[in-house]
């Protein structure tokens, strides 16, 4: 399987939690000129491959899979393998979300989840759906823990989609570092390695010149290389990324994400976020994400 698959020019794997976003997340791929499957059954992903390149395509290919073929997920998680141990550069990106965003997507649509047979025997829907949403949960922790995972709960459909197209951009080949501030008061991503909190520090937010600003504008920026409590942190952090990231890069990961968080994301955060993208920049393959930010 893996000579058919090395002809492939780009290899995508979507899955994820069902209203996690997979279907915003495969128009995203569309739009950027990848050839999308959606829900192709795990078992026959070696023949499509290997008809990808009887044909001579080099086109770039997007396939969906959800928990609707959950019985042939242990299949899929060996193709997987497989393929990355014979050099493919297959990307699995995970469309994850906290449960109460779930159970909101689910009754805003009304859409029935793919493992919700109906009510409980004392007629709870609501129940229903909580055990449907854990259920999936617990089928897709091994696919989970082999891809990229993307917590969309506090995205708009536009961040999601720039943020899968910034995760195929970059090349399959190394470590992907992923720089992201956020705001503790909307939750901690799911998707982080590392989360570093540093409300301690000095907030510009109580300088009513700053207030409107961003840690992507100078005069906050300036602001805090002023302050000795954020050089510190930025050494430290710095300084422990650093120490660990060859054994990242050791273990064969493709991304590590390192969220940085404050109280609103605006300020602090966003400004640690930039300043050690640029920090890291040498390491090649560095992505920067402003939740917060990206949603205004």
């Amino acid at each position: 399987m893996a000579g058919h698959a090395a002809r492939t020019t780009d290899l995508v794997l979507v899955t994820g939690m069902s209203g996690g976003g997979k279907s915003i997340a495969m128009h995203a791929l569309e739009d950027a000129g990848f050839f999308c499957v959606d829900n192709l059954p795990p078992e026959l992903l070696p023949h499509f491959l290997k008809l990808e390149q009887e044909s001579g395509s080099q086109r770039r290919v997007a396939i969906a899979v959800d928990v609707r073929s959950a019985g042939s997920l242990p299949q899929l998680l060996l193709h997987i393998k497989e393929l990355r141990l014979n050099g493919v550069a297959l990307r699995a990106i995970f469309l994850d979300a906290d449960n109460d965003t779930l159970l909101r997507r689910f009754s805003e649509t009304r859409r029935p989840h793919p493992l919700r047979a109906g009510a409980t025997e004392d007629g709870d829907t609501h129940r229903a759906l909580q055990e449907a949403i854990a259920l999936e949960r617990e089928l897709l922790t091994p696919l989970r823990m082999e891809s990229t995972v993307i917590d969309s709960s506090q995205l708009r459909p536009a961040q999601l989609r720039a943020w899968v197209r910034d995760l195929v951009r970059v090349s399959g080949s190394s470590l992907t570092m992923v720089f992201e501030s956020f705001a503790f008061k909307h939750g901690v991503p799911s998707d982080a390695d590392f989360v570093f909190d540093v409300r301690v520090l000095p907030n510009p937010y109580y300088d009513r010149e700053l207030r409107p600003l961003t840690g992507r504008d100078a005069p906050v920026a300036s602001y805090l290389e002023q302050q000795p409590e954020v050089r510190l942190m930025l050494s430290q952090i710095g300084a422990f990324i650093s120490q660990w990231l060859p054994n990242f890069a050791a273990d064969q990961r493709s991304y590590l994400t390192i969220a940085i968080g404050c109280t609103g994301g605006q300020h602090r955060s966003v400004y640690l976020v930039e300043t050690l993208a640029k920090q890291f920049a040498f390491h090649g393959q560095v992505l920067k994400r402003h939740r917060e930010l990206d949603a205004r």
